[in-house]
């Protein structure tokens, strides 16, 4: 109960509306106006006709959380994604002999070193719940193996329909069923693997779902390292905690002597998490169950206390819910005046800020998802946001700009005879064309 309660109160004091996030609701609400998918990307610039739209469910979902709650819909969704995700894993951890001290170690040490992705509300929060869910189900079938397994196909399906990282439950399933199951049962592992790659495809886009797949894995930001695809970096304090994290984590985990499939997921999982740390949570969530098993500690806290702190933690998280997420973008005031000054002409705005301005009727650009547009305007974009000086021409055109104070383009912007500050909310500015 403490270590549920820690975990709903962790996301809902700490929940940020990060990156990734809004353009679902935005999405989401031109499917539901139009009756039918739209083409491309309807509040973006950019040509983006050719792409493949995936999680329309997610989009669904985020759109319907926002308009009946607004912002704080989507604090409650990452809440009972947090909660869900540590339900599972104390199951996990319990039907393989941890202790009830074990799991709370185990699940403390996973909430400090994945707290970006346990309070950044993306379209990640259906992941924090699913991939605990595959693999515990996994797990299972290697204890008693049973048709249950096929129930893979299914919950793959859902999960590719919500978000992309589906491919990396069935990375996990493949190791599975390639490494353990298909000694017993070679046929039937044979059969759920390719039903489970083609559950994968059973979204809106039909066949053309491995083209995004592809696509996202292959944009500029994943080629570069950029933002969320940047791999570990020992100069980001979240990043140190992830990798103390997963060493303490992988300890455990060896010291409970796991069979030879979760050895090979394990380490799949780390090059996964070494490429980008926006992977390093997939690691944490495969490797807490058995590390909860292989930690062991003699002093037991009184029940008393245990109640005692699990009722704080409870009343924290409906404090944290009451009050809202926390907006790290732009000022609701300063997005109005951007997408009035621009009169319905594209504004250039950093990820996040572009996805607030669609969300509120603007139209951008360029946005998230970024995989949607033209390779050539994704470098473009990447080359204005990193501050170079060939990412000037995403400029030309543009009569309203709006950056973050302290950036590489507001320090290009200030420097350029074009462009003039015309407002700011004290984090970010607006910038608009000169009158010539």
């Amino acid at each position: 109960m403490p270590a549920v309660a820690l975990a709903a109160a962790v996301a809902a004091v700490a929940g940020t509306i990060g990156p990734d996030a809004r353009w679902l609701s935005a999405l989401g609400r031109s499917i539901v106006r139009l009756g039918a998918l739209p083409h491309g990307i309807p509040y973006a610039a950019a040509p983006s006709g050719g792409w493949h739209n995936v999680p329309v469910l997610a989009e669904l979902v985020f759109r319907g959380l926002q308009a009946g709650l607004g912002d704080r819909g989507l604090l409650g969704a990452q809440v009972v994604a947090a909660v869900a995700a540590v339900t599972l894993l104390q199951r996990d951890a319990r039907r393989l002999g941890a202790t009830d001290a074990g799991i709370a170690a185990a699940i403390v040490v996973l909430l400090v070193a994945g707290l970006l992705a346990f309070v950044g509300i993306r379209a990640q929060l259906f992941s924090l719940v699913l991939f605990p869910a595959v693999v515990m189900l996994l797990r299972s079938d290697e204890r008693e193996p049973s048709r249950r397994v096929w129930l893979l196909v299914p919950l793959l399906a859902l999960w590719s329909n919500l978000h992309g990282a589906a491919l990396v439950g069935l990375g996990v399933a493949l190791v599975y069923l390639g490494v353990s199951r298909a000694r017993r049962r070679p046929l039937e592992s044979a059969a759920i693997a390719g039903a489970s790659a083609l559950a994968l495809c059973a979204t809106p886009a039909f066949a053309g779902t491995p083209a995004y797949y592809a696509d996202a894995l292959t944009n500029e930001a994943a080629r570069r390292g950029y933002g969320l695809w940047g791999p570990p970096s020992l100069s980001s304090g979240f990043d140190i905690a992830l990798i103390a994290g997963a060493v303490v984590l992988l300890a455990g985990f060896v010291r409970a002597k796991p069979a030879l499939w979760e050895l090979t997921g394990a380490a799949a999982l780390a090059a996964l998490a070494a490429h980008a740390s926006r992977n390093g949570i997939w690691l944490l969530l495969f490797l807490a169950p058995p590390a909860a098993s292989g930690l062991r500690f003699a002093a037991r806290p009184r029940a008393a206390t245990v109640h005692c702190a699990a009722l704080v933690l409870a009343a924290a998280a409906v404090a944290g819910f009451v009050r809202g997420p926390l907006e790290p973008g732009a000022s609701r005031w300063l997005i109005v005046q951007a997408i009035a000054v621009a009169h319905g002409r594209p504004i250039l705005a950093e990820p996040a800020t572009a996805e607030q301005i669609a969300q509120a009727g603007g139209r951008v650009w360029i946005s998230n998802p970024l995989d949607a547009f033209r390779k050539s305007d994704q470098r473009l974009y990447l080359d204005w946001l990193q501050g170079r000086a060939s990412g000037d021409i995403a400029l030309r055109g543009k009569v309203a700009v709006v950056v973050s104070h302290g950036s590489f383009v507001e320090r290009r912007l200030v420097r350029d005879d074009r462009f003039s500050q015309v407002a700011t909310d004290g984090r970010f500015g607006l910038f608009v064309s000169r009158p010539w």
